[in-house]
């Protein structure tokens, strides 16, 4: 594994952490937003969270709106960005460093994450 990646454990139903914060930097005031764990700059997490509420808004199938996170990402941050949005799932990835932000959207859990 080279220095440039970090391994992180998320899961739905995992308990809180230090990393658990409500959040106000999404640019919608009535989503409640709450960062799970994150590696990842404040700028960049806010464009995660409103590109997210977009997609919310405008596709109701998580395959979709997970689909349209990572290829906004894609397309500004460069490949390979990976999104998983649901309600109940667990994961164990490896991302690069300063690459990753695991966030609840009202109920639903989104993770986005640059890997590859």
């Amino acid at each position: 594994m080279s220095e440039d990646t970090k391994r992180n454990a998320t899961g739905a139903a995992a308990a809180p952490s230090v990393d658990d914060r409500k959040s106000s930097i999404g640019s919608n005031p009535t989503k409640k937003v709450i960062i799970k764990s994150a590696d990842m700059k404040d700028d960049i997490q806010k464009e995660a969270i409103d590109i997210a509420i977009g997609a919310f808004e405008k596709f109701s199938v998580e395959k979709d709106v997970a689909e349209h996170i990572k290829k906004m990402f894609d397309k500004k941050y460069g490949p390979t960005w990976h999104c998983i949005v649901g309600k109940n799932f667990g994961s164990y990835v490896t991302h690069e460093t300063h690459h990753f932000v695991y966030f609840y959207l009202d109920t639903k859990a989104v993770l986005l994450f640059k890997s590859g």
